[in-house]
């Protein structure tokens, strides 16, 4: 094989990728924070007030928006916070983080900072191990949006 044939089928490989990969990124953009949480919650829902987001009711910056979330959960063998969900609504890309949690992990508790695109809606989800659902909401003002 010659150089210039290898390098048109390399060519031609990736186009053939890019085109592949478009549609799944588009679809993955499709689904807003609330159509992502009822993915996860299902017709189940989810219980509010033990799930504590505590987030600032005004970010000057959205470049870095400080957030923490503490589940009033225990951290036993069998009965444990399994993981934590956390989304803003108003981003492009809605979803923040997911933390997965055992009961080595001893508090359901983490913190993060996070870019804000604009004044939204933050929603926290926290899965326990026996399949049920805490949540908590806070809406943040943001002065000086931080995605672009």
């Amino acid at each position: 094989m010659e150089r210039r044939e290898f390098l048109k089928n390399m060519s031609i490989m990736a186009s053939l990728a890019i085109v592949a990969i478009s549609p799944l990124k588009a679809l993955a953009a499709e689904l807003s924070a609330e159509e992502q949480i009822t993915k996860i919650v299902g017709a189940k829902g989810a219980k509010t007030g033990v799930a504590i987001l505590v987030a600032p009711a005004i970010a000057e910056n959205g470049l870095v928006v400080p957030l923490k979330v503490e589940v009033n959960h225990p951290m036993e063998e069998g009965n444990y916070v399994k993981a934590i969900h956390l989304y803003a609504a108003g981003n492009p890309t809605p979803r923040v983080v997911t933390v997965n949690l055992t009961p080595a992990n001893g508090k359901a508790y983490f913190s993060t900072r996070t870019k804000l695109a604009k004044s939204q809606d933050v929603f926290v989800v926290a899965e326990l191990s026996n399949g049920t659902f805490l949540k908590d909401t806070k809406n943040v003002k943001v002065t000086i949006g931080g995605c672009g």
